[in-house]
């Protein structure tokens, strides 16, 4: 659950940041009257997303178990590729958000509210099948079972939670920080996930070296414990990997999450979210 929380937790507070700048910036610019196209952009991204998520659900259902493994491990190492590209973007710009969106906003104010509407749509619907795809891939990697769907809804309804305490301004966070540790955990999720994926296709008699095992500690973990329910849950554990799965997993998460912690530092000054406190200029 705890893994899952986590992606719903860092996905939904994207989203929830990128409506309250968008938010903020209209009240503030004396355009209270468009909130209503914007909120529909929202819904309509929103509505794509649950639609992606419940094509991928229930689209593959009737599949072969072969089609299914293959389809199920391609779009894992899509969703890591994806995910991948978003920690990185956002350790990118989280300091320049609000400035990024406020300038599109503009754009689309002088357009009109066509504009408005697609803008909002563009700027959640990303984070939403992105948030959909990995999600998807992850609840299956967790394992059967609510655990693993109900710790994503904890999470978006917490994210929901601190976006609206931030536009009130009762909440501030270093959002750099906050970013980069949480994408630092998102990269040992999506390398559990990748390595889940490899093996699908494993299944699927894509991949090779399926009964090739690195190792086997089921007897010391089982994975019907309750330690062994966590780490499966939290880090997408398997305690009889093969060789090709542990060689790719090792492959990503290291030089991934070296680049992503340590590439690029340099000393800067601590940055605040305090969307509400500028709405109420």
């Amino acid at each position: 659950m705890f893994s899952n929380y986590l992606i719903g937790l860092r996905e939904g507070l994207e989203a929830s940041l990128v409506v309250c700048i968008l938010i903020a910036y209209l009240v503030k610019t004396g355009n209270k009257d468009k909130l209503g196209p914007l909120w529909l952009g929202v819904g309509l991204a929103a509505a794509l997303s649950l639609a992606f998520g419940a094509g991928l659900e229930f689209g593959t259902s009737e599949l072969t178990f072969q089609a299914q493994e293959a389809i199920g491990g391609s779009l894992s190492i899509i969703s890591v590729g994806l995910v991948t590209w978003m920690v990185f973007w956002m350790k990118r710009t989280a300091r320049h958000l609000k400035s990024e969106l406020q300038g599109k906003l503009d754009a689309a104010l002088a357009m009109g509210t066509g504009a408005l509407v697609t803008t909002a749509f563009l700027a959640v619907g990303r984070e939403g099948l992105e948030t959909s795809l990995f999600v998807w891939r992850s609840v299956h990697a967790a394992g059967d079972g609510a655990g693993p769907l109900i710790g994503v809804l904890l999470g978006i309804a917490t994210a929901i939670v601190l976006g609206w305490l931030f536009y009130r301004g009762a909440l501030s966070i270093n959002l750099a920080k906050f970013f980069k540790w949480t994408g630092g955990m998102l990269v040992v999720v999506a390398a559990g996930v990748l390595a889940y994926g490899v093996h699908d296709l494993q299944e699927a008699d894509f991949l090779p070296g399926l009964n090739s095992r690195a190792f086997d500690v089921s007897g010391t973990i089982p994975p019907d414990s309750w330690y062994g329910t966590l780490l499966k849950g939290t880090f997408n554990f398997q305690p009889d990997p093969t060789v090709l799965q542990l060689t790719v997993w090792a492959l990503y998460l290291v030089p991934v999450l070296a680049l992503f912690l340590y590439a690029g530092k340099a000393p800067a000054a601590p940055q605040k979210a305090a969307v509400g406190a500028e709405s109420q200029k």
